[in-house]
């Protein structure tokens, strides 16, 4: 697993949807992911410090799971299918570690209410990680055998995460969102 770190938000040009950026800690990698509006706000409002007057969902489920005397350990992006980023919740709970399925949306609301560290499985970097060319600010796929490895059928099942791939232009995200 590498951990990541939240780069930036912003909307994809091609579908108007929230983008989530994910960067590598010790590397240069980067993973877009795309994430509904709700967690996208959950988000920036967290990252940015806004005071809500009512809870959120997730400060809500934060506060659950810290009045039940557990804890967030880590979250972790841990697979990429049919264009879906599937990611786990690892609770420090009385019983020991547990792992909850989630949508990675969910978890990164979650991590920036807690602190907790985020981790990418190296097969999802591998199969979506883009680089980023420092002159023009467009993304390109890295070329890794993890990619090459990628059937026929598996290409078109991430098709519309490849045409995303190809619009991507990094000035037009807002990297004010670094977790510091």
């Amino acid at each position: 697993m590498i951990e990541v770190a939240i780069n930036s938000m912003g909307i994809s040009p091609m579908n108007y949807q929230r983008v989530i950026i994910l960067k590598e800690q010790a590397g240069e990698r980067y993973l877009p992911i795309w994430i509904g509006p709700a967690e996208a706000d959950a988000i920036a409002v967290k990252l940015q410090s806004v005071d809500v007057p009512r809870p959120l969902s997730h400060d809500l489920l934060w506060s659950v799971i810290s009045t039940l005397n557990a804890s967030i350990d880590s979250i972790v992006i841990n697979d990429l299918r049919d264009d879906t980023f599937y990611g786990r919740i690892i609770l420090n709970a009385q019983k020991g570690q547990v792992e909850i399925d989630s949508r990675p949306s969910d978890a990164l609301a979650l991590a920036v209410r807690s602190g907790a560290p985020i981790f990418a499985e190296d097969t999802v970097l591998d199969k979506a990680g883009l680089l980023i060319d420092e002159e023009t600010g467009q993304a390109t796929p890295q070329e890794t055998p993890e990619r090459k490895k990628v059937s026929r059928d598996e290409l078109k099942k991430l098709s519309a995460y490849t045409d995303f791939i190809n619009t991507l232009d990094m000035e037009d995200f807002d990297s004010g969102f670094q977790k510091e």
